[in-house]
């Protein structure tokens, strides 16, 4: 009894493992995609009421008054992230608009635009680090090359999650 017990838990094991993408863009496509189950986790315990409530009146940013709007600029600026990307890239695309969405949308959404971040890198997957580094392009706020894009779409997150946590002990 013991052995089939212990042949079951190494097959759950097995299936468990992890499954990575490979190389340097690899690395910071599956750090991206597990920030946003992170954020999604969190999004999964907010009530619809606290996620459309107005959390935040006093603030100048339109973007930050509530769960729903910084979602919708989440969502929307990682499309903008991967438009610039491909852009330098020289992938035609349009990005899409959005608006605010209901929370169970928007969790929907955050896969969607990540889906969209994960079809910029098809056929892609062996960019090394020297052709991350060197394609350039410029955002109406910075220079980038595509490995600071990526950071910077997976810091942005972080930093959005740790404001909706805040916001939800008020």
């Amino acid at each position: 009894m013991a052995l089939i017990f212990a042949e079951i838990l190494m097959i759950k094991i097995m299936e468990a493992k992890k499954h990575y993408r490979p190389g340097p863009l690899g690395g910071l496509m599956d750090e991206y995609e597990r920030t946003l189950k992170e954020l999604q986790q969190l999004l999964s315990k907010i009530s619809e009421e606290d996620y459309v409530r107005i959390s935040d009146p006093v603030t100048a940013d339109p973007d930050c008054r509530s769960v729903q709007t910084i979602l919708s600029h989440v969502i929307s600026s990682g499309y903008g992230y991967a438009t610039y990307i491909r852009d330098a890239l020289e992938i035609k695309t349009a990005r899409p608009k959005i608006p605010l969405l209901p929370k169970a949308k928007a969790i929907g959404g955050l896969d969607e635009m990540f889906g969209y971040s994960l079809e910029t890198f098809e056929g892609r997957w062996d960019m090394d680090e020297e052709k991350m580094l060197t394609t350039v392009f410029k955002t109406h706020w910075s220079e980038y090359d595509i490995e600071s894009m990526l950071e910077h779409a997976i810091v942005h997150i972080l930093r959005h999650r740790r404001q909706i946590e805040k916001l939800m002990m008020r």
